[in-house]
């Protein structure tokens, strides 16, 4: 017992981080849960692309399936897109999905390129969810999650060919993080994030962004502050894409389904307005 709760200490280091934990730990969302029963991968972000305004039509009682269902191919397209982001991953490599909820892009992943993957999250609950997931799919040999700190990892020093952070950076100070992947990724490694970060020409965080941060217990960074970070760690960005304008759709397609939590009003103000930006950025280690 005496070494569970130091190595809970060990991994929660902060007031905050425990805060953050928690929500997550009690975190049951349908929007979640519901989208990842439609085929068993669960992911914790958001989706991009058109989506097909025919789930809204046909018959009313299979409506609520179908907005699900396509709900859910648009979450897991973005996780393709950043995967495609990944440079020259072979089955021989090892990668990290920092910041993994219940696993939904390290399986993805896997069964892409083949290679072994670590996740790490603050969230116990999710660590053991996505490592039942990983039996369920008979990978749990090469796709493992891990209570760890994504900040102190205890992984070995240039021991990763890539690192990915999908929506994850916003709960952590990007220079302590960013030095933490320059340590584990290998010379010419890959890093690939995907985050909504705040315009800084708008001046500050918007009102809708200072929504956004109260509801999910984190603090949005400013564009400007990821590449200061990246020069700070010798991470070098190699493509910069916005996806600001095709994430909105989602974002009007989940305002009409049955798993809307009511944050949908403020991502799609800060959208609109331009106060908030979707990004892909992937970075190369020097």
């Amino acid at each position: 017992m005496a070494s569970m709760i130091e190595h809970t200490a060990k991994v929660l280091r902060t007031s905050y981080q425990k805060s953050v934990a928690a929500y997550w730990d009690s975190e049951r969302a349908p929007v979640n849960l519901r989208l990842g029963e439609v085929d068993g991968l669960y992911h914790h972000h958001y989706g991009i692309g058109d989506y097909d305004p025919s789930v809204l039509e046909g018959p009313e009682n299979t409506r609520d399936r179908r907005v699900i269902e396509e709900l859910h191919r648009l979450e897991t397209a973005q996780a393709e897109v950043l995967l495609d982001h990944l440079d020259g991953i072979t089955a021989q490599d090892r990668l990290l999905d920092a910041g993994s909820g219940r696993g939904g892009t390290s399986f993805m992943a896997h069964q892409r390129f083949g290679c072994a993957v670590d996740g790490v999250t603050i969230s116990e609950h999710q660590v053991g969810f996505a490592n039942s997931q990983a039996e369920e799919r008979g990978v749990a040999d090469r796709v493992r999650f891990h209570f760890r700190n994504m900040l102190d990892t205890g992984l070995a020093t240039g021991s990763r060919r890539a690192i990915w952070t999908n929506e994850t950076t916003m709960y952590v100070d990007l220079t302590e993080l960013f030095g933490e992947f320059s340590r584990l990724l290998e010379y010419g490694g890959r890093y690939v994030c995907i985050t909504g970060c705040y315009n800084d020409v708008t001046g500050g965080r918007s009102k809708a962004v200072s929504r956004i941060d109260e509801h999910y217990t984190c603090n949005v960074h400013p564009r400007s502050a990821y590449f200061k970070a990246l020069a700070a760690n010798g991470l070098v960005p190699i493509n910069v894409v916005d996806l600001t304008a095709q994430t909105i759709p989602y974002w009007e397609l989940r305002a009409r389904s049955s798993v809307a939590t009511g944050i949908e009003d403020p991502f799609l103000t800060a959208y609109k307005e331009g106060s908030f930006h979707y990004l892909l950025i992937a970075a190369d280690r020097i």
